[in-house]
């Protein structure tokens, strides 16, 4: 019997759409597939394949408001969220058919008794198993670029945003890349691990939480296939004695709030000094509730609900067990009575380590704030962490701030005073728990690459 999967609407709590299960023999042979087309589209020439890479970019834009109403009814953005998500997807396109592909580019040295050339070869059908958070954005940022070096992809989407797979595989399609260079697999997250085994799988490249990416590398790593992991956060924005507050509170508030608190790379612990830490709390508080809660379709909307349900209440529980542990609940920290997956925007303050908030990731609208004497305990504070994916630094002292985020924030991205997500031309990834690897800014085209040296002898004297 074949299974189904449902989507539901986290606003209003209805069924979308239910979609059917691919088994394990159709996901292998889906993978086949794309083996075959490999074989061919390795071939083509940079030029056909930054044309096609370019012909997304349009079509992504030319579907803007479709996209954009998708996710609003999959997983609840706020549409003008939406919106900003449709138009980096496009810009990841044009960056990466204009400049990431100089990364790719072959290289001549010089070495004894000849030269050599450096080129990077694709290897083969590269396995995605991406989010519901950004679920454009995810797929397309990995994708792109592997598609771009010359691979094939096959996509196991997460099933609360499977008419988004759907859609991205038509758009795909529609571009004009050939068949089964991109596929959209609707199956189980357990047939998606069983994939790895299959020989044609060449890589893995894998966002989620923590424990289900490392899960995934041990079984990458049992086959000797390489692996890309962004693994989640609970990154610090730190708030120094000669902060701004003004310009701090403007970007913190956005920094936790933005896509309805379920980012990785966004704010979760607010680390201020004394110096500056009531009049922070007082700006933030004062802030956050003007913050807008409610349909995510309207303009003026700043929060929609939780992706889902489960997701709005094991979030729920990391705030109560942190009050239980001497956390204080200073705003919201409650289910609001409303139809939908919604959590109040929160703040918890007091929080120490041993509590949720401060040791794992609050994956909603939550911040937690932790009061340190000086901006020296402030970076310690920061690192305290066994994830090391982003953060942020405000200080008037500009010089100081880009010190102390090259030299000590043991992170792979930091933002100095604002707050701002991925950029196309910069690399992105973290370090510790929270993965390795790197996509955007030409680095991600050559993760799932062959560096291939070819040594040419000159002939003898």
């Amino acid at each position: 019997m074949t299974k189904t999967t449902k989507t539901i609407n986290p606003s209003t709590e209805q069924v979308l759409e239910e979609f059917q299960l691919l088994s394990l023999d159709e996901a292998n042979q889906a993978v086949d597939k794309a083996h075959e087309a490999f074989l061919s589209w390795k071939k083509a020439s940079t030029e056909k394949r930054a044309e096609l890479v370019l012909n997304l970019a349009k079509l992504i834009r030319e579907n803007k408001q479709e996209l954009a109403a998708l996710m609003t009814k999959e997983m609840g953005k706020p549409k003008n969220q939406g919106e900003q998500e449709v138009e980096m997807c496009a810009a990841i396109c044009e960056y990466t058919a204009t400049e990431a592909i100089k990364a790719l580019e072959s290289e001549v040295r010089e070495v004894d008794g000849g030269k050599a050339i450096i080129s990077y070869q694709p290897i083969g059908v590269i396995l995605g198993i991406q989010p519901w958070n950004f679920p454009l954005y995810q797929v397309i940022r990995y994708s792109i670029s592997n598609i771009m070096a010359g691979n094939t992809t096959v996509l196991k989407h997460a099933p609360n945003v499977f008419g988004m797979a759907v859609k991205i595989q038509n758009m795909y399609e529609e571009a004009g890349f050939p068949k089964y260079v991109y596929q959209s697999l609707l199956t189980e997250a357990t047939i998606a691990s069983k994939l790895i085994a299959h020989e044609k799988i060449r890589g893995v490249t894998f966002t989620g939480s923590e424990s289900v990416g490392k899960k995934i590398a041990e079984i990458a790593g049992s086959y000797a296939k390489k692996t890309v992991l962004e693994l989640g956060s609970n990154d610090a924005f730190i708030v120094l004695d000669d902060a701004d507050i003004e310009t701090t509170v403007k970007a913190c508030v956005t920094a936790r709030m933005i896509n309805n608190g379920e980012t990785c790379v966004s704010a979760k612990r607010f680390v201020i000094t004394e110096a500056k830490y009531d009049e922070f709390k007082e700006a933030f508080v004062k802030q956050l509730k003007e913050t807008k809660m409610g349909n995510p379709n309207e303009d003026e909307t700043d929060l929609g609900p939780m992706a889902r349900e489960d997701l709005r209440d094991k979030l729920h529980e990391q705030v109560k067990e942190s009050i239980d542990k001497g956390a204080t609940a200073l705003l919201g920290c409650e289910v609001p009575d409303m139809k939908g997956f919604y959590y109040t925007p929160s703040i918890l303050e007091n929080v120490k380590p041993g509590m949720p908030a401060y040791d794992d990731e609050l994956f909603g609208p939550v911040a937690a704030f932790i009061k340190v004497k000086d901006n020296e305990e402030a970076i310690k504070v920061a690192n305290d962490s066994r994830y090391g994916l982003g953060g942020g630094i405000f200080s008037k002292d500009e010089d100081k701030a880009v010190q102390m985020a090259i030299e000590e924030f043991d992170t792979g991205m930091v933002n100095i005073n604002g707050y701002g997500l991925a950029q196309p031309s910069l690399p992105f990834g973290g370090v510790k728990s929270s993965g390795y690897g790197r996509e955007h800014g030409g680095f991600g085209i050559t993760e799932f690459v062959n560096i291939k040296s070819v040594m040419i002898s000159s002939p003898s004297q």
